[in-house]
């Protein structure tokens, strides 16, 4: 019988997670508590929409032509989609048996033996890394750094492909010292084959009001096109990959 997975919403023809067209699946359920989320209707694993592997499978299938064409595929991110590790995994099982590329998209917070099977049929990984700083990281997140280290230090020993994820929130993720520390700690890896520098934005605002949510970077501006250029320079200097949007 087919697993059953808690899915937040899809998107059938995503481009901006992961490499050419893809099918994303929004996962529900999150144990971080981001400041600057903007899915928090994703939290609350019970939320979520049932829906099973075979159930999925059956859409995904009508989008093969896309993904091929494209060098697309499949990518579960969320919420945190390694909270419905089985789940995940499995419905990676299948799309391997479709020759279809896979993409998790992850915190890194989460780690066990189910989480490492999912590993084997991930073909990418989109790490985000909220700050390099453990008090920071804890203030923005609710939740310590050090397991996400420890994932990506599992994701070097194994050379999976990794995209970093790094969102650029001013008075929050900003701090110079904390770009440079986590250029230093990245280009000590081989399998990091970009970073990706996401400006803050305050689309998902709207959706903790909707909840009853305290936002509180109400008064937070967007980063200027200097601060990114300043930031990706940073980057730039440890010979590491940078792109933004």
């Amino acid at each position: 019988m087919s697993i059953m997975g808690k899915i937040h919403s899809i998107e059938t023809c995503g481009t901006v997670d992961g490499p050419g067209i893809r099918f994303v699946i929004f996962m529900q359920g999150c144990p971080l508590r981001c400041k600057y989320c903007h899915n928090p209707d994703t939290w609350k694993l019970a939320d979520g929409e049932n829906k099973s592997v075979d159930e999925l499978m059956t859409e995904i299938k009508k989008y093969k032509s896309y993904m091929n064409f494209s060098g697309g595929g499949v990518t579960v991110t969320g919420g945190e989609p390694l909270l419905q590790a089985e789940f995940v995994k499995e419905l990676f099982i299948k799309c391997k048996k479709e020759g279809i590329h896979t993409t998790i998209d992850t915190s890194g917070y989460l780690f066990n033996n189910t989480i490492k099977e999912v590993l084997n049929y991930t073909d990418l990984v989109l790490l985000d890394i909220k700050c390099f700083d453990r008090t920071q990281y804890k203030y923005i997140t609710g939740v310590p750094l050090d397991p996400t280290i420890s994932f990506m230090n599992y994701l070097g020993d194994i050379d999976k492909p990794v995209w970093i994820r790094y969102v650029l929130v001013p008075g929050l993720s900003d701090n110079e010292t904390h770009i440079e520390n986590l250029s230093l700690f990245l280009s000590d890896f081989n399998n990091v084959e970009r970073i990706e520098l996401l400006p803050f934005h305050k689309m998902g605002e709207f959706k903790w009001k909707e909840l009853g949510y305290t936002y509180e970077l109400e008064d937070t501006i967007e980063p200027s096109k200097e601060e990114v250029i300043k930031a990706m320079a940073i980057i730039k200097m440890h010979n590491l990959n940078v792109v933004t949007n």
